[in-house]
């Protein structure tokens, strides 16, 4: 028998245990992916993950038309139904939009397996070569179509651990995918290895579901028990739950598909706009793998707890509006923020001056350097942006993100035409531009968050972790510089430089108080033995 206290201990976790979970798996996918990214480059070098990427963008477009926003619509609906106890309907909504999902998921398989032939044709892809790429990203598309209603179904009930470890599934059976393939079909030419490195995706969602399906069967007795002792609730009609899906989903949807049209909008703009700067062909598609392939990918790096935090903060959110619990919502989005500042704020600086070494270290090349040290000024304004989207995606204000990142896409567009083309800046315009877009977006998210919850950034905490990330730079250069100097090895001494840093990062975070003990006392399991141990240390207050 499942008694209710049991129930609720195995249905939800808290809005910061959640965000935890889904940061050690994103942290581990990232790890997993980073490898992945540094063999990839190695194997295939730049013109290789330049062909990759000119079909990763399509398929993440046919991918956000097709699912993007139903997960996060069943999240916030789930969240709702679940704060009323309304069991039945939120086992309802999950499998309308189950159906849904599948057969948007057989449809654009079908579409971007029988439409590469014609992106080619039309020159939406310049490089005919990305051919095979672009038709064996197809199988993966409903795989991940359906996976995702059942990650939306599990964040709406406010339980992450079977999106994190599906997560983690799906990226191993990928990366070994990828490789593998990769590897055995070079000899056959660059086209063909990229295309096997593309295919990977599909054998990675595959695994990723089946993960899903276990959860789901695993918990059948806790929907048993919810729907046996659900209270008489009136029930929404299908028609009623698809208009909500849909009102909700269009605009995520659309602003999911805003990340693919601005990358394929790149991919059309940026190489063509260097060769108006004066580069070739090949030099144009190196140059767009760097920017895209490698540099993008890095600075994505110290957005996993932001991205985390946003996931975690739509159910979160979804449910105190439900209660109408205004403090909750702003005790919420504060926590968020600040966390965000103290993660991506050190980040920034260390990316920024590392960059070059960075690149060779993990892509064998410093030529990923220079776009790496500009776009890591978007780490700080990216994580910002992730976090209020989160926001007010929980609020149920969809419409508005999606709204933000059209204009700032559009100023990012005509950025990326004139900056490009100019033969001082080149690539570099590219990068600028890419920043002004999470700016803006970011921007314009902020002003909204503090008209529907009245948040702002708090300054004195901002102050306290700029003053800790100066001291970690300065050590960052001076443990750099003296390891280098005495090593002549890049490698040892970009470690010993992040080491050092983010150690004393901490330690001066912890001294000019903006952690807490009540902060520490929050982490899962260990928060309150860690935080007696510092206080007696005194390197925490009470």
């Amino acid at each position: 028998m499942y008694d209710e206290e049991r129930i609720e201990h195995v249905s939800k976790d808290t809005f910061l245990r959640g965000a935890l979970i889904l940061t050690v798996a994103g942290i581990i996918v990232k790890v997993i992916g980073s490898v992945n990214r540094i063999l990839l480059s190695r194997l295939l070098g730049g013109e290789g993950i330049g062909l990759y990427q000119m079909a990763y963008p399509i398929y993440l477009l046919a991918l956000s038309v097709s699912s993007a926003g139903i997960p996060v619509a069943i999240s916030i609906i789930v969240a709702e139904k679940i704060a009323r106890s309304d069991y039945r309907g939120a086992n309802r909504v999950f499998h309308i939009s189950l159906f849904v999902l599948a057969i948007t998921g057989v449809v654009f398989t079908f579409l971007l397996y029988y439409g590469a032939g014609w992106l080619i044709d039309n020159q939406f892809v310049r490089d005919a070569r990305a051919y095979y790429a672009i038709a064996a990203l197809s199988p993966a598309i409903f795989f991940v179509t359906v996976l995702s209603s059942y990650r939306g179904y599990f964040q709406g009930l406010q339980m992450m651990t079977p999106t994190a470890v599906s997560q983690i599934f799906e990226q191993l059976f990928r990366v070994v995918t990828m490789i593998l393939l990769a590897y055995m079909l070079l000899p056959y030419g660059l086209e063909y290895a990229a295309a096997g490195a593309s295919f990977g995706a599909g054998p990675g969602a595959a695994a990723g579901l089946l993960v899903l399906l276990y959860f789901y069967w695993q918990q059948r007795h806790v929907r048993k028990y919810q729907l046996d002792n659900q209270p008489a609730i009136k029930q929404e009609s299908v028609a009623s739950i698809v208009t909500r899906i849909v009102k909700l989903a269009l605009p995520v949807s659309l602003a999911n598909i805003m990340l693919p049209v601005v990358s394929s909008i790149d991919l059309l703009i940026v190489p063509a706009r260097l060769e108006v700067a004066g580069y070739t062909i090949e030099q144009a598609t190196e140059l767009f793998g760097y920017l895209t392939g490698m540099a993008v990918a890095l600075i994505n790096l110290p957005t996993i707890l932001t991205a985390s935090l946003a996931a975690s903060l739509v159910p979160a959110v979804s449910e105190a509006f439900t209660l109408r619990d205004q403090q909750r919502i702003y005790q919420r989005t504060a926590t968020a923020m600040r966390i965000s500042n103290l993660i991506t704020i050190p980040a920034f600086a260390g990316m920024c001056l590392l960059a070059t070494p960075i690149s060779q270290m993990l892509y064998g090349t410093p030529n990923a350097g220079t776009s790496i040290a500009i776009l890591s000024v978007g780490i700080v304004l990216l994580g910002i942006h992730q976090v209020t989207t989160g926001v007010l995606q929980g609020l149920g204000y969809t419409a508005i993100p999606l709204i933000n990142m059209v204009i700032s896409a559009v100023v990012k567009i005509v950025l990326s035409w004139y900056l490009t083309a100019m033969p001082s800046l080149g690539i570099k315009g590219a990068a600028w531009a890419t920043n002004v877009d999470f700016g803006l977006a970011a921007l314009l998210n902020m002003y909204f968050v503090y008209r529907y919850v009245g948040f702002s950034i708090d300054i004195k905490d901002t102050v306290k972790a700029i003053v800790a990330t100066a001291a970690m730079s300065a050590v960052v250069l001076l443990v750099y510089d003296a390891v280098m100097t005495q090593t002549f090895h890049n490698t040892l001494s970009t470690l010993a430089a992040i080491i050092s840093g983010g150690t004393v990062y901490a330690i001066v975070l912890l001294l000019v108080g903006a952690i807490s003990a009540h902060d520490v006392e929050r982490i899962p399991r260990v928060g309150k033995k860690l935080a007696d141990l510092l206080t007696k240390m005194r390197l925490l207050r009470r």
